[in-house]
């Protein structure tokens, strides 16, 4: 089910004027850049596909979000392709030099399962030796934390129209799923609006097996936007991979 924060075009035309400048655009943009064909995985609003497009990317741009408010932002540019969606529902063969997942995106699959399957479908989708980036946040930074009612943040658009929104952790976080609440008020409305949500915060060692076991082959990995290390403290896991030979097989005992 897609959060109400995304799927809800009202508050999915407030997620840009929310995060206005993000550290992770002066990342990735470069990479969308260098390749040829790009596949962003939850694009939200196309931030990243149109920053591309507006510095004269001329290949293939294509972003890929199962939320109708998000996608509904993300359409204002016509000369990329959208495509309302999930990994599940798309099956795409070696068309994309690049993927990418941003915004933490890749937290969104809180089993294993679920994130086997969307690790395959985007091997399929890579071309030869294609890459794959993204970044999850690292569970010993402990981000959670700070997703309290105290830490609000308040915006205004460019009608003028103030909004607050803030977090809070709905239940005491047990292994590595996190699931919270984000609030949205704004003077106009009758009564605020919550969104639910519910993110996996996978560690290192195991993101690299899962990783390893899809077929990616784990390039570099940093601990923050400038480029830093990844360390036991470092705030984010972003990870640079390529696709591989291929998946491994899992191995199963034979009958004596």
């Amino acid at each position: 089910m897609v959060d109400r924060q995304f799927a809800d075009a009202e508050l999915a035309a407030w997620y840009d004027v929310l995060n206005p400048a993000r550290d992770d655009r002066d990342f990735y943009l470069p990479l969308v850049m260098a390749a040829e064909s790009v596949l962003d995985v939850g694009c939200g609003t196309g931030a990243l596909l149109h920053a591309a497009r507006d510095a004269g990317h001329t290949g293939r741009l294509c972003g890929l979000d199962p939320a109708v408010g998000m996608l509904a932002q993300a359409r204002r540019r016509s000369d990329i392709e959208w495509v309302l969606g999930d990994l599940s529902s798309v099956a795409w063969e070696r068309e994309f030099d690049l993927v990418v997942m941003t915004g933490h995106a890749f937290q969104v699959f809180v089993t294993d399962e679920e994130l086997r399957a969307a690790l395959a479908a985007i091997w399929s989708a890579l071309t030869e030796n294609g890459r794959f980036v993204f970044e999850t946040r690292n569970p010993a930074a402990r981000a959670w934390r700070r997703w309290t009612p105290e830490h609000v943040v308040e915006v205004t658009n460019a009608d003028g129209v103030a909004l607050r929104m803030w977090h809070q952790v709905r239940t005491p976080v047990v292994g590595d799923v996190v699931r919270f609440t984000t609030t949205f008020s704004s003077p106009g409305w009758e009564r605020p609006r919550t969104s639910r949500s519910t993110l996996r915060f996978l560690g290192p060692d195991a993101l690299s097996a899962l990783l390893a076991e899809a077929g990616l082959v784990v390039e570099q990995q940093f601990g923050d936007w400038t480029g830093g290390p990844l360390t036991a403290t470092s705030p984010e896991i972003i990870s640079i991979t390529r696709r591989g030979a291929g998946a491994q097989s899992s191995s199963r005992s034979k009958p004596r």
